[in-house]
């Protein structure tokens, strides 16, 4: 590994756009949309890039496209180092970055997302493509992070990145994030896939059906308790995945429970070997809740790249997860770490 890695993270990523209603109105009647730049790597690396640590992104660009300059334009302003393929669109049934419709859900209607990615880009996407030799052996990469939606997008493109990264000495985490509707007709090659990342992961992230779906593992035995009667049988299920995964010293889940739309009970847990935080769930207010699960990633990645022990980990990890979902973007955008403590500690009130 180089003795002076150039990025502290490294996110491989197929980027597209997310429309959200304005006004509140669910995206049937709505007339008018905001527009923002997604991912759910991104997403996660925002928190990093944001609080000064040096961030690269490995993706694939629609040549001339609006999109592609619209994403390439943010994630630089997110202070992100940007390298792509990229592609000429073709004709008008060519390439192109998908698109989120996402509904934040009001109250006691729930959100919805539908997606629509038919000609996604970033199923191009392909280890050769990048010099991946420059990038971790010359520059130098202290830590790469991708998510199961990347994962299944692009198998080959990932598993070379993750494989060439642990060549050259860089931690690995993986936030499993298993979708019904990628691995349809799918499943015995994304087991396969999934395991061989998972094998080579230092940090492993998901939920009782990401372990169970992607992984195989069983789920926590919770008897039908309440979500903070869950905590033993989540604590239970990361100890089994670390016994199956040596590789991972840390394994952490999140832990959450809606009462409407803009309240949730929020908590956490994060496993290494030096023990087990728990963080019992504890209410919220959400403004939109997708990115909350990002924004956790990011400060448990952030924490650990800062070199903090598992508890300051998890508590900033949840308080980003916190900050996430108060905001209208599906990422954290904290103003500071001290910002982040505040929330943690409770602390609303204004600062001058």
């Amino acid at each position: 590994m180089n003795e002076s890695p150039k990025y502290a993270l490294l996110v491989p990523s197929s980027l597209g756009v997310r429309l959200t209603p304005c006004g509140g109105f669910p995206a049937h009647a709505a007339t008018s949309f905001d527009l923002q730049v997604t991912s759910a790597e991104t997403n996660a690396a925002s928190v990093a890039s944001f609080l000064g640590l040096p961030v690269k992104v490995l993706t694939a660009l629609v040549e001339s496209h609006p999109f592609s300059a619209r994403i390439e334009a943010d994630l630089r302003g997110r202070g992100m180092d940007v390298e792509a393929m990229v592609l000429p669109q073709g004709s008008p049934w060519g390439w192109r970055h998908q698109i989120n419709i996402a509904d934040s859900g009001s109250g006691l209607r729930g959100p919805r997302v539908w997606n629509d990615r038919a000609g996604e880009a970033g199923r191009a996407l392909k280890a050769d493509a990048f010099d991946l030799e420059r990038i971790f052996g010359r520059e130098g990469v202290r830590m790469v992070h991708l998510s199961g939606l990347v994962a299944a997008i692009a198998p080959e493109f990932c598993t070379g990145v993750v494989r060439c990264a642990r060549e050259h000495g860089a931690a690995v985490s993986f936030d499993l994030n298993y979708r019904a509707s990628f691995w349809e007709g799918r499943q015995e090659e994304l087991r396969a896939v999934f395991m061989g990342i998972a094998s080579l992961s230092d940090v492993l992230i998901g939920n009782e059906e990401d372990f169970q779906l992607c992984l195989g593992l069983d789920g926590p035995e919770t008897g039908g308790q309440g979500l903070a009667g869950k905590t033993e049988a989540f604590k239970a299920m990361l100890a089994d995945i670390r016994s199956r995964f040596p590789a991972a010293s840390v394994v952490a889940t999140t832990l959450r429970e809606v009462l409407d739309s803009g309240r949730h009970l929020w908590g956490a847990i994060v496993s290494d070997a030096s023990g087990t935080e728990i963080l019992k769930p504890r209410e919220i207010s959400v403004l939109d809740r997708i990115g909350g699960g990002d924004g956790f990633v990011g400060g448990l990645l952030y924490g650990l790249l800062k070199g903090w022990d598992t508890g300051r980990c998890a508590r900033f990890a949840w308080a980003c997860g916190v900050l996430a979902v108060n905001l209208p973007t599906d990422y954290a955008i904290p103003a500071g770490e001290e910002q982040l403590w505040a929330i943690w500690n409770g602390n609303a009130r204004v600062k001058r």
